[in-house]
């Protein structure tokens, strides 16, 4: 199974940017669908973006426009971009890996990483 570890989660101040990475383990990264959710204290935790292996996107509303996903297969890596941010993207980031299903259900991946935390101040 893959094994997903986050990195590039901060502090930073609102309007600011932050990119996170996702890198995975296995030699079948370039099969599946990657994810970004988050999750903020006391919420449920929710879709952020997704790209599919190939390389379909799609996004929350919430983050249209502000926040980009994208994939390099050869590093078997995962990014977001998030520009233009607010404190309302304040949450813990996580990475997932999806076999099959829809992009925008949390339920429907299949791996997880631990999370990166992101605190946007005001």
């Amino acid at each position: 199974q893959v094994q997903l570890v986050e990195s590039g989660g901060g502090l930073v101040q609102a309007g600011g940017s932050l990119r996170l990475s996702c890198a995975a383990s296995g030699r079948t990264f370039s099969s599946y669908t990657m994810g970004w959710f988050r999750q903020a204290p006391g919420k449920e935790r929710e879709f952020v973006a997704a790209i599919s292996w190939g390389g379909n996107t799609y996004y929350a509303n919430s983050v249209k426009g502000r926040f980009t996903i994208s994939r390099d297969n050869a590093k078997n890596t995962v990014y977001l971009q998030m520009n233009s941010l607010n404190p309302e993207d304040t949450a813990v980031y996580y990475c997932a890996a999806q076999i099959s299903g829809f992009p925008r259900r949390v339920g429907e991946y299949d791996a997880w990483g631990q999370g990166t935390q992101v605190t946007v101040s005001s």
